[in-house]
């Protein structure tokens, strides 16, 4: 009955949206030309990858060029390593020009292999006429600017044919000192990533382009890479299609050509490797990886139109705070509701909920809390492009007043802290202090090298040491606010780990020149993700708070401050202080803050990096800080995040503090859930004629929850995800490996006051085989009880009716999370170079 009301009402609900999303129109474009000016060329193919063993050969590139020597006389190449080296050859027996990359990256001893190995062709093969040197390494932060141009200079001396680097077309108004050590401007003007229509993209290119050669009218200028992809998202409002593709670039070519601009299209093949851009990196060519063309050439172009996109538009328009939020909360609502009232009927719940008073309170708050995750993940993927941006200001006129960084340690490693002291001594900002205070380390030997460091760095930077300082760190924090020039107006904080960026201050301070913004944030991010395959799993872990939850409750005015990568106005810090009864100071601060109407900023840029935890117990108490911090605050200000008294905090506001809790809210559930799961079980084996197995409703719920929130998260990564895969596999294994922890430090965050602040380590050894389990051992104390009671629970009384099946089943996915904490447990000890654990 429930099924056939489900089809009698959904499906006509569904064609009538399918007729509403789908609207087929002929474009009539111009045909494309029978040459183009260049196109950029990546050698691999499907299987291939510049980091793998398997490479393209002579032969493959042989015929690559070929087939490209029917569209252009030009190629544009990226590096010459491996079979990239045979291009120029090849090229030179088929006619062909060649613009020759090098690829300029960390490695400094494997950027002087690439520019010797390209100098040599360069100079033996004349059809190579110009060399850029480096591609979009100043975007990446590889390499500084002075270490850019040294290597321009090098090259320069070396051949007698021009040379530059290709950059995003914004670096070279940012940095016009880089003009003046090349011979010809190469920008990069890709309007997909810029939010723009595909029907608008051929403006956007002519007007940056004739943008360039205002900024610098007297060197030549090309167009390095100019394209549309043919698959992926470009931004919360745009999705492309094939048909797109082909729309987009023939009028991009028509419009460079006619107006004699010189261009490279990236690119000329599809690159499965290349997912760091997202499903949208791997499809810009104009030929599938499997050498096949995509972009239809001649003709009207079909478009049938993007339903992501025609729904988009029916959700709202292009203003956040427009109708289509409120029709987005009905949808979700309206299935929200149906699946209640579907779920195996009305008066099947009722009795459910009378057999087990708890069950339907339970139910009501685990789909409550998987509804907040949903409208989270719907808004995040489908509303339109966000208005409040934090943009960098690198106007060298604008506001930058003195600035105070402080630095507070505890018992760290001497060598990490020089290394970050090193990058803050590096800043491009005119007047700054750094203020390093050690507190209670109660070996000298560890904080003199930092005072003694801070000495050689000279005025700039002062060193501080107590060893009877309370308050932990926040404790710390005020000390140094207390010892903080008076002319200093904005506070910066850091942690001991990390190495900023030169570009901080200078283009983030002045967003606090508006007196209403009391704290302007930048995400962390961590230098060290490859090292092992346990830190690629935090790091994949932490990118889903900082580049989706964090982007999001940015544009509520919403954030929560992190106690790294902060900068905070002095006037305002002033008055509030660090609070020593939170050990999230960071976060409390940012909450008191919004509360007494500032306002705050963020900026999902990288500008500094640390260091991700070195153990998977190292992990886990971080997580558990940052989850009784959490819960410490929800108690402290209830009556203003629940009930508004005293606060000028807005619903939206006040909402998502909340929402963005739920999640840990709901693990705290789900561990009493466990327990009484547990003792269930255990009666269930005691006295099996009179406790029979809860009814499927009850045990189904946990279940489905679970699953929910796995497709969620996976769903996230595939939109928003770097690496989709990979990324998405990675923070599913490190996010569900925390549940037990975040499920106890919620408990233990409601029902006790204060828990003294816990350092997360760095650079400690990595741990032995034995060691790494004992970090586990909560974990597998609780697996092996789960799984102790379920094959009694099978042996005893088997699969004797569909509510024994889902109550065993719920058993198995309880047990999940602990299966996950011994591998991210395994994984720490896992050397990737000797490909075997370390057993001490």
């Amino acid at each position: 009955m429930t099924l056939l009301i489900v089809l009698c009402l959904g499906l006509p609900g569904l064609f009538l949206l399918g007729l509403l999303l789908r609207r087929q129109q002929d474009f009539h474009v111009p045909d494309w030309p029978s040459s183009v000016r260049g196109l950029c060329y990546a050698p691999f193919r499907p299987g291939q990858s510049p980091d793998t063993s398997s490479q393209p050969d002579k032969a493959q590139i042989r015929e690559d060029l070929m087939l490209l020597s029917s569209m252009t006389r030009h190629i544009r190449t990226y590096s010459v390593e491996g079979a990239l080296r045979y291009v120029p050859e090849i090229a030179e027996e088929l006619g062909l020009e060649v613009t020759l990359g090098i690829w300029i990256s960390e490695d400094s001893a494997r950027d002087a292999d690439e520019i010797t190995q390209a100098i040599e062709l360069a100079k033996r093969y004349p059809c190579v006429r110009r060399i850029l040197v480096g591609n979009e390494t100043l975007y990446r932060h590889d390499l500084s600017l002075r270490r850019l141009l040294d290597c321009l200079q090098h090259v320069r001396e070396q051949v007698k044919i021009p040379i530059s680097t290709s950059q995003q077309w914004h670096l070279w108004r940012d940095y016009p000192e880089l003009a003046r050590h090349v011979d010809f401007i190469a920008a990069h003007v890709l309007p997909f990533w810029e939010a723009k229509d595909f029907q608008q993209a051929a403006a956007h290119v002519l007007e940056l382009a004739a943008q360039l050669q205002t900024w610098f009218p007297d060197q030549p200028l090309l167009i390095s890479e100019v394209g549309w992809p043919s698959q992926g998202q470009g931004s919360k409002r745009l999705f492309t299609s094939h048909e797109e593709q082909s729309i987009s670039l023939r009028c991009q070519v028509r419009s460079l050509e006619e107006h004699g601009y010189d261009y490279c299209i990236i690119e000329a093949f599809d690159q499965p490797w290349k997912t760091s851009e997202g499903l949208s990196g791997r499809s810009w060519g104009l030929f599938s990886a499997e050498r096949r063309l995509k972009i239809q050439q001649h003709g009207p172009v079909r478009h049938q139109g993007n339903w992501r996109n025609r729904l988009r538009q029916w959700l709202g328009g292009p203003h956040p705070d427009s109708l289509g939020r409120r029709r987005l909360l009905l949808l979700v609502g309206a299935l929200y509701l149906s699946l209640l009232l579907t779920s195996r009927g009305q008066l099947q719940a009722l009795a459910a909920a009378l057999a087990w008073p708890m069950s339907l309170a339970w139910a009501g708050w685990a789909l409550s809390s998987l509804w907040l995750e949903c409208r989270e993940n719907l808004e995040s993927a489908w509303l339109p492009e966000k208005s409040r941006s934090f943009r960098p200001i690198r106007d060298t006129q604008a506001w930058r007043p003195p600035v105070a960084i402080h630095l507070a340690c505890h018992d760290e490693p001497p060598a990490m802290v020089i290394q970050t002291l090193d990058s803050l001594a590096s800043l491009h900002y005119p007047d700054f202090e750094v203020l390093v205070l050690d507190n209670n380390t109660p070996h000298p030997d560890t904080w003199r090298p930092v005072q003694e460091h801070c000495r050689r760095l000279g005025p700039r930077f002062r060193f501080l040491h107590s060893d009877d300082l309370p308050g932990f760190k926040a404790g710390a924090l005020n000390h140094l606010l207390d010892q903080t020039s008076p002319e200093v107006q904005v506070i910066a904080v850091i942690d001991a780990d990390y190495q900023v960026f030169a570009e901080w201050l200078y283009e983030m301070v002045p967003h606090l020149q508006d007196p209403a913004v009391a704290l302007v944030q930048s995400p962390q991010d961590y230098r060290d993700s490859r090292e092992s395959l346990f830190k690629t799993c935090c790091h994949a872990e932490y990118r889903g708070f900082f580049n989706l939850g964090m982007v999001l409750r940015n544009e509520h005015d919403a954030i929560i401050q992190h106690g790294t990568m902060t900068l905070i106005r002095r006037s305002a810090l002033d008055a509030q202080r660090w609070s020593t009864a939170c050990i999230c100071e960071d976060a409390e601060l940012g909450l008191r803050l919004l509360e007494r109407g500032y306002h705050s900023g963020y900026r999902n840029a990288s500008y500094g990096r640390g260091l991700t935890p070195d153990s998977f117990l190292a992990f886990k108490q971080q997580r558990y800080r940052w989850v009784y911090g959490a819960m410490q605050i929800i108690r402290d200000h209830a009556a203003a995040l629940i009930l508004g008294h005293r606060t000028q905090l807005s619903a939206a506001q006040r909402y998502h503090f909340l929402a963005g809790w739920a999640a840990w809210l709901l693990e705290g559930c789900n561990t009493l859930l466990l327990g009484a799961a547990v003792l269930v079980s255990l009666a269930m084996l005691l006295w099996p004629q009179a406790v029979a197995a809860p009814p499927l409703l009850i045990s189904a719920v946990p279940v489905a929850v679970f699953g929910v929130r796995l497709v969620r998260l996976a769903y996230l990564y595939r939109v928003h995800g770097p690496r989709p895969c990979r990324e998405g596999l990675a923070a599913t294994l490190a996010g569900v490996a925390l549940y037990p922890t975040i499920g106890r430090a919620v408990l233990a965050g409601l029902c006790t006051r204060y828990r003294p602040f816990l350092r997360t380590a760095k650079q400690d050894r990595a741990p032995g085989l034995a060691r790494a389990i004992g970090h586990a051992r909560e974990e597998l104390g609780l697996l092996a009880v789960i799984w102790a009671l379920l094959g009694a629970l099978l042996l005893r009384r088997g699969w004797e009716d569909p509510d024994m099946m889902m109550w065993t089943l719920m058993l198995a996915v309880q047990s999940l999370p602990c299966l996950a904490a011994l591998a991210m447990a395994l994984l720490s000890c896992w050397h990737p170079e000797q490909r075997r654990f370390a057993l001490r």
